[in-house]
């Protein structure tokens, strides 16, 4: 999303990029520094791409592959097209891999989940919106469950929108703020359901 972000803004200076909570928190500056407009959204395929016509961002993205460009395209996201999209950006440069390692890099998680009964995720998701609280952290977003924000990374839970699970992702500048904020994390969702099984 970085590097197709700077293209696009390259034939579109101030847009707004799309992309949803589960990206990198380096994405949003990466845009900025390169003249655009970072906007974070909802998970979801179908809700990206609403956005992204409501908006009329030029790109959108999301964690889990789905490039959705307006830019040279149509809008919609296409796996071969966004193939052939990142070929052009790393044959324009003498060096693909100095380009792709110059890229800001943190520790992180995979996408993990919490498998729970049908209706609890939204419940424990709800819960955690009204009692949870997070004290070292620098702010928290809850368009999608809750991307809690610190200066050295960020923790996401979010309910799925097809499956009784919750969606935990973890990212942090080194291994010790990862395990600091997954410890935050714990606490609180230990505090709301006891009997969690978390999967971190």
């Amino acid at each position: 999303m970085m590097l197709f972000a700077a293209d696009v803004l390259s034939r579109n200076p101030g847009a707004e990029i799309l992309y949803d909570v589960k990206c990198t928190r380096h994405l949003a500056p990466y845009i900025e520094k390169n003249g655009g407009r970072p906007l974070m959204w909802k998970t979801g395929h179908s809700l990206v791409k609403a956005k992204l016509k409501e908006t009329g961002a030029p790109l959108g993205g999301e964690m889990s592959g789905h490039i959705f460009f307006k830019d040279r395209w149509y809008g919609f996201d296409d796996g071969l097209y966004a193939g052939a999209r990142m070929l052009e950006i790393l044959t324009k440069g003498s060096n693909p891999s100095a380009l792709l390692n110059g890229l800001p890099i943190a520790s992180s998680t995979p996408e993990l989940h919490l498998h729970l009964q049908e209706g609890e995720n939204f419940a424990l998701i709800d819960q955690l919106r009204r009692d949870a609280k997070f004290p070292t952290s620098e702010k928290i977003n809850d368009i999608d469950g809750l991307r809690v924000e610190y200066a050295d990374g960020f923790g996401l839970a979010r309910s799925s929108n097809t499956t009784p699970v919750v969606v935990l992702r973890f990212e942090g500048e080194n291994p010790e703020a990862l395990a600091r904020i997954q410890a935050e994390f714990k606490s609180v969702i230990l505090a709301a359901k006891p009997d969690a099984e978390l999967p971190f």
